[in-house]
């Protein structure tokens, strides 16, 4: 019972640092700086050893079958962590993060199912590639800028995150049936991309 609740809070420190960087992107109008600002979040969750579901997912089939219980615990910690921050913010002077997040939001929940699932999957591809780099590669800048890296390119493609628009639909306070199932198609789809290459690295690459 304690694993799963220091996994639960893990995973709610997670959302809360997904949150942080959801914010800093939102109140910056560049989108370049925006987005390498936003990598704070995934930087500072793999130095203090956080649990984020898209950077879990991808190991699913190199674990026990109790990994999916953990999966789930994150999944719903990191969901608590960035509706925390979003709640938060709410009762600041941000007023424009919850205009700029409403914006965002519409133009996703006006998407059509396929198009965030596919666009969730290639989130998915980037975040593996991100978190698998930083334990593997021994070299300091190489670990750091491979984060920095795939998370500008998914933020400026475009790609969907299912726990930063946790965030992001949460301080837009436009949690509802229909965005909760975006969030579900978000989840497959990073789900999905992450284990792809998960299983392309483990067969082709791993030594």
């Amino acid at each position: 019972m304690k694993k799963y609740v220091d996994y639960l809070i893990k995973s709610i420190f997670a959302g809360v640092m997904i949150g942080i960087a959801g914010t800093v992107f939102l109140r910056v109008d560049n989108n370049i700086i925006g987005s390498f600002l936003f990598s704070i979040g995934l930087l500072v969750i793999c130095m203090y050893g956080m649990n984020l579901y898209t950077g879990k997912v991808g190991y699913i089939f190199i674990n026990s079958f109790n990994y999916i219980y953990e999966l789930l615990v994150t999944i719903i910690g990191n969901f608590i962590g960035t509706f925390l921050v979003a709640r938060l913010v709410l009762l600041t002077r941000f007023k424009g993060v919850s205009e700029k997040a409403l914006e965002i939001v519409n133009l996703k929940l006006n998407d059509n199912l396929l198009s965030i699932f596919i666009l969730s999957i290639l989130c998915g591809v980037l975040m593996y590639i991100a978190v698998n780099n930083y334990k593997k590669i021994n070299n300091e800048i190489g670990k750091y800028s491979c984060i920095f890296m795939c998370v500008m390119v998914f933020i400026l493609c475009g790609f969907e995150h299912s726990v930063a628009n946790m965030y992001y639909i949460s301080v837009a306070s436009l949690l509802n049936l229909k965005s909760l199932l975006y969030i579900l198609i978000m989840v497959l789809g990073n789900s999905t991309g992450s284990i792809l290459i998960a299983l392309y690295y483990n067969r082709f690459y791993k030594n």
